[in-house]
């Protein structure tokens, strides 16, 4: 059960039915004038119903599954001028790369290096200040700032996985392997399924890193699954879990070199990788026996599930929890364009530097190759051609209360989407935290 309660991408919204407090956008009728027309809900005995709980359905264009309130005017939907974030965007792909200056393509493997050894030199100072006064006092202090250097180091060897580290494969490879293996995160099987969810952000079914369940496979989880997977602490530490198993619904490991995620052609990488993660299992091992197993849970054991909670944080939130219902594509309606720009930026305020601004998040999915040293000036380059379409973050406070806020909010009410449609949005089950459920 726990490889359907905790996958870590596979914490995805679902139940539940959600009603619109305005009208969205309109959207067109069919190509010969004729006046957009509702489908009624299965299971409904009457044609007569509000207008806020329609299914939309249009001839000749889009196949939306969501609720929705329309105000019509002899029967047509009146457009209120309002942003529609699932209408196809009037730019390229091309026009953002054109607005990006040229400068932030370029890769300074001297910068990144400088990355990793001002990250090293900081875990090996906190776990050296942390053992001499082997106090009370400093050890939660030293959990919080080495967890939140270990998911510094990550979002380093994230950079390997992409490219953008440096221009030399082998270097990247080499240094991907020694940040990720020490956390222990297997490189080569983590950069694969990681490429598949760029490839594919944005996809219902495709998308591998916290897609959506849908109303199915929500529904045929038990009522003690679906309230672990959408009740903190739980679904933050759920990463672990999802690299041995996946998410609900995708079977496979990031350990097996036959996974289903893998090409045969790159069964060597997952096994060097595999080897490298159970050489650290080893170290650790040795560790504890060295030091004691003890000492070793409050030196590694406590900041790597820290940094757990960071990672499954940050990805969540890249994906959850606008304001605003973001749209998931299915069918001819998705592209990697419109998967993306339902991506979103985040502010972390003094820890933005301290995780090399990943929370930069939109630019870093449409152009995975940019350094993370210029994702911010690539950003600004860019917002006039996204206009509407990217998202300005909230800034947030010295403790990051208004993003503990909204990863609370979605947990409560993004919890799938509908089994059809190619454009859908995240439903409510409201019977989730109540007292009778029902599978």
């Amino acid at each position: 059960m726990a490889s359907w309660v905790l996958s870590e991408c596979g914490l995805r919204s679902l139940p539940g039915i959600r009603f619109y407090s305005k009208p969205r956008p309109s959207f067109p009728s069919d190509t010969n004038n004729n006046v957009l027309k509702f489908k009624t809900l299965p299971g409904s005995s009457s044609s007569k119903f509000p207008t806020w709980f329609k299914r939309r359905s249009f001839v000749g264009s889009l196949n939306v599954s969501a609720p929705l309130e329309v105000e019509s005017i002899n029967g047509v939907e009146e457009d209120d001028g309002e942003f529609d974030p699932a209408a196809p965007p009037p730019f390229k792909l091309a026009d953002i790369r054109a607005a990006i200056p040229k400068h932030c393509w370029v890769k300074d493997p001297w910068r990144s290096m400088n990355y990793v050894l001002r990250d090293v030199v900081v875990v090996f100072g906190l776990a050296a200040v942390a053992a001499y006064f082997n106090n009370w006092l400093v050890w939660p202090l030293y959990w919080i700032a080495q967890g939140t250097m270990f998911w510094a180091l990550f979002v380093l060897g994230h950079d390997c996985g992409h490219g953008s580290f440096s221009n030399n494969t082998a270097l990247n490879s080499v240094a991907g392997h020694l940040l990720h293996s020490s956390i222990l995160v297997p490189y080569h099987g983590w950069r694969i399924s990681h490429r598949t969810h760029h490839q594919n952000h944005g996809h219902v079914e495709n998308d591998e890193s916290w897609h959506p369940l849908s109303e199915k496979i929500y529904k045929s989880l038990d009522n003690a699954t679906r309230l672990l997977r959408f009740t903190l602490p739980f679904p933050m530490l759920a990463y672990p879990i999802y690299l041995w198993s996946r998410s609900p619904g995708k079977s496979g490991s990031h350990f097996h070199p036959e996974s289903d995620l893998f090409a045969p052609n790159e069964r060597t990488d997952i096994i060097t990788s595999t080897a490298c993660w159970a050489a650290m299992v080893g170290l650790l091992v040795y560790l504890s026996f060295a030091m004691g197993p003890i000492q070793l849970l409050k030196l590694y054991g406590i900041p790597y599930w820290l940094f757990v909670m960071w990672l499954d944080l940050v990805t969540y939130l890249h994906h959850h929890g606008h304001d605003e219902k973001l749209p998931w594509y299915r069918g001819k309606e998705w592209s990697y364009l419109r998967g993306g720009l339902t991506t979103l930026d985040r502010d972390y305020g003094w820890i933005n530097n301290i995780h090399h601004d990943i929370g930069t998040h939109v630019i870093h999915h449409l152009f995975p190759q940019i350094p993370h040293y210029h994702l911010i000036e690539a950003t600004e380059a860019a917002k006039p051609v996204l206009g509407k379409y990217y998202r300005e973050p909230q800034k947030s406070g010295p403790f990051l209360f208004y993003l503990f806020g909204v990863l609370v909010r979605s947990m409560k009410k993004d919890h799938y989407v509908s089994d059809t449609g190619d454009v859908v949005f995240y439903q409510t089950d409201p019977q989730l935290y109540g007292a009778n459920k029902s599978d």
